[in-house]
């Protein structure tokens, strides 16, 4: 008897900035939308575990998607891509989530991201919250500069260095085989694709100015990061909440820069409260 997963693949087309993207996105589960944001470098095999959790299920509708140039998302047809430098920026970040959301109908969903994803959800939370029921931030900082640089696409810098540095980047206490699991993904990444996220990451995110704007009246927001993240610290993660009234932190002990996919058990003890509270507040 073959012995399946319960979320499901597919492909959809996305317009932004009238380009048109073939997205690969797995879902899972029924109820309240919640989309989920992979880090930079990476797709959306990082919310597996996330997928797979029948309780979860039952109250949430988990989309778990690959950027454009990332996994089974691959370059669009109809522009020629190779003639420029991949670099993410805020804005086709923003109009990708939400377009995403649009295109799949989805109602008021729940957004949640990491690294990138977790920038993001502060972005989102400044200039779209009336497009959110709730925005999750996992490792999001107020402004992390630094990460944007040559080294990470280089011709003699291979994909395998670049796994091996965010290895670096996860708590010790999780489980080796989780950990070994992240940074292969890390190495199965297009070369150009991790510093042009890291564009988006280090130089186009910065909420300096503007961190104190963001309304958790209009979209309640939840920022979680893991102890051992160097990238983006607890400390930043805090100060940052600090400036955002009403803003719920997090420290997550014995996690670090990839909590869903370096230690999916431990990261659940820390998002299923935040998940229960979000869905009890919208029945």
């Amino acid at each position: 008897m073959a012995r399946f997963d319960t979320a499901v693949g597919r492909y959809v087309y996305i317009t932004v900035d009238n380009i048109e993207y073939r997205v690969y996105f797995e879902e899972s589960g029924n109820g309240i939308p919640l989309v989920m944001q992979h880090t930079a470098g990476a797709d959306g095999r990082q919310w597996r575990h996330l997928l797979e959790d029948v309780e979860f299920q039952r109250d949430l509708h988990l989309i778990a998607y690959d950027l454009p140039y990332h996994g089974k998302s691959v370059p669009p047809e109809n522009v020629e891509w190779w003639r420029h430098e991949y670099r993410l920026t805020k804005q086709f970040l923003m109009k990708f989530v939400l377009a995403f959301s649009e295109t799949l109908g989805l109602e008021s969903p729940v957004y949640m991201g990491s690294s990138i994803g977790g920038h993001l959800a502060t972005d989102l939370a400044l200039h779209h919250p009336d497009k959110f029921r709730a925005i999750i931030g996992l490792e999001a900082g107020t402004y992390t500069p630094g990460g944007y640089a040559d080294q990470w696409h280089h011709p003699r810098i291979s994909n395998e260095y670049k796994a091996s540095a965010m290895y670096g980047l996860m708590s010790p206490s999780s489980p080796e085989k989780y950990r070994r699991e992240t940074a292969w993904v890390y190495s199965q990444g297009a070369p150009p694709v991790f510093k042009g996220d890291l564009y988006y990451y280090s130089v186009d995110h910065d909420l300096r100015e503007t961190a104190e704007q963001i309304d958790t009246a209009r979209t309640p927001l939840y920022l979680l990061t893991g102890e051992y993240d160097w990238a983006t610290s607890p400390e930043d993660s805090q100060a940052l909440a600090r400036r955002i009234k009403g803003a719920r932190f997090s420290a997550m002990r014995k996690l670090g820069h990839f909590p869903a996919s370096e230690d999916p058990v431990r990261f659940r003890e820390y998002i299923a409260p935040v998940l229960a509270e979000i869905c009890a507040a919208n029945r």
